[in-house]
């Protein structure tokens, strides 16, 4: 029987998303059998971030994946102030944790949400707006966050990695990360609504010594990317999706804010 002992401290934020990476960092990414885990939900840039703080009313769901068992984390344990998840797993294995926001609503002026738009390279958005003659108008949007952190535990390494998960934004390595060498190749498959999101602007990023290295990439037509992978430091991927909201009084725009991390140490 899978055992796992979970100790739950979480306090969720409302914050402004322009320039803003969200990710999952545990204090490490590989355990020993039965080792407090310990994850930060940060936010920040240059894969450098600061604790998330707010609260548990902006939770959709957080899920734990190990052994082919899902352990839905209830929102209303989420009781006391704080910035951390805390768990322990006593079965070795790879595992996931994941977890998808409610919808938050912000309003930016036209300068900053077309600065916004170009730097997160939205373009099926800037497009839009220049042909319907919106540039010039206040951005209004709501958006959510779709995250996931791959973590192992002991030697055994299993599928756990690319298990399907429910989140709308969904990024999916095609090889495990920690069964790569130096240098090897990782592809990797993003996937919206279930379907390969085409044409995607993708942020690679790997911090180790206190320096970040990142890659701007294009998910092909199969939603793919590719890049060579050092054994060193931690990982992150993450991507936007944005679509036209027809009809809503609030919002123009929807968007979707993905990341996925691993790390060797």
């Amino acid at each position: 029987m899978k055992t796992l002992l979970f100790k739950l401290s979480l306090f969720l934020l409302f914050t402004f998303l322009t320039s803003h990476e969200f990710w999952l960092q545990p204090d490490k990414y590989i355990y020993t059998r039965g080792e407090e885990i310990n994850i930060h939900f940060l936010v920040g840039e240059n894969f450098e971030g600061d604790n998330w703080t707010g609260d548990s009313s902006r939770i959709n769901s957080i899920n734990f994946y190990y052994g082919g068992v899902k352990d839905e984390i209830p929102a209303n344990q989420f009781i006391e102030k704080g910035d951390s998840l805390q768990l322990r797993q006593y079965d070795e294995g790879t595992s996931m944790l994941t977890y998808n926001s409610k919808n938050s609503y912000i309003t930016l002026d036209s300068s900053e949400f077309n600065s916004y738009l170009l730097e997160d390279g939205l373009n099926d958005a800037i497009e839009y707006r220049k042909q319907h003659n919106e540039t010039d108008s206040t951005g209004r949007e709501y958006y959510q966050r779709s995250v996931k952190a791959i973590i192992q535990v002991g030697a055994v390494k299993d599928e756990t990695y690319k298990q399907a998960t429910a989140l709308p934004l969904d990024i999916i390595p095609l090889s495990h990360p920690y069964k790569l060498t130096n240098g090897a190749i990782l592809s990797v498959k993003i996937l919206f609504k279930n379907e390969p999101l085409q044409n995607a602007a993708v942020k690679i990023w790997n911090r180790h010594n206190n320096v970040t290295w990142k890659k701007d990439l294009r998910t092909d037509a199969n939603g793919l990317v590719s890049f060579p992978v050092n054994t060193k430091g931690k990982w992150m991927i993450s991507t936007v999706k944005m679509i036209r909201v027809y009809g809503d009084p609030e919002a123009q725009w929807q968007s979707f804010w993905g990341s996925c991390t691993w790390g060797y140490y």
